[in-house]
């Protein structure tokens, strides 16, 4: 499992804001989604398609934890975490 520098940027920035308000809410939605993302190495297809992704040809899923959601892509054989958002947001046009 890799993790996009994009993805990595929005998960610290994510949870720095969530640290000001409840470090300890803070400390369990980032050990959920380390845990779930970690897990994705041993079945990546566990997580529905992406639905906000155009043309998606199969290879990009999310999962949403503690009202955030992670997309990722599957290629190659690795699992690629493109994007961390809180699910209050508009989604990206992809």
């Amino acid at each position: 499992m890799v993790w996009s520098d994009n993805s990595l940027f929005q998960h610290k920035d994510s949870l720095e804001y969530l640290k000001e308000k409840s470090p300890k809410s803070a400390f369990k939605v980032k050990s959920a989604l380390l845990k779930t993302a970690k897990d994705l190495s041993k079945n990546s297809e566990t997580y529905a398609f992406d639905r906000f992704r155009k043309d998606n040809d199969g290879s990009f899923r999310s999962f949403e934890k503690y009202s955030f959601r992670v997309t990722y892509q599957i290629k190659d054989m690795q699992v690629l975490i493109l994007r961390v958002r809180h699910t209050s947001r508009e989604p990206l046009e992809d």
